[in-house]
């Protein structure tokens, strides 16, 4: 089965930073995108960054210029660096993949909360 399992969130004051962490165990492989989104309270859950097995990056306009997404293909890990924290990026931080012909896995979630 397989599991992922997320560390790094806490509080930091605005412009601080934090590193995520999500590593997938279970035998699973040929992973095609892993991500990292988002659930505010009262908000929908937001992608906010995703690479693919190729290098391929995607970034919600919001955390462009200061979050960076880097995955590990062998390891099954994947990264997210984020800088400039602001309030509005207080949020629960869901870790999820898309393996090759299997059902997209989510983590249990981190929260992340920024304030002074």
């Amino acid at each position: 089965q397989v599991q992922l399992v997320e560390s790094g969130g806490g509080l930091v004051q605005p412009g601080g930073s934090l590193r995520l962490h999500c590593a997938a165990s279970g035998g699973v492989t040929n992973i095609l995108a892993m991500g990292w989104y988002r659930q505010a309270p009262g908000k929908q859950r937001e992608l906010v960054a995703s690479e693919t097995n190729s290098g391929r990056t995607i970034y919600a306009d919001s955390v462009k210029g200061r979050f960076t997404i880097s995955r590990d293909n062998a390891k099954n890990t994947v990264d997210l660096q984020m800088n400039s924290l602001q309030a509005e990026d207080t949020a629960v931080y869901f870790c999820k993949i898309d393996p090759l012909g299997r059902p997209a896995t989510w983590g249990q979630g981190t929260q992340v909360t920024v304030s002074s």
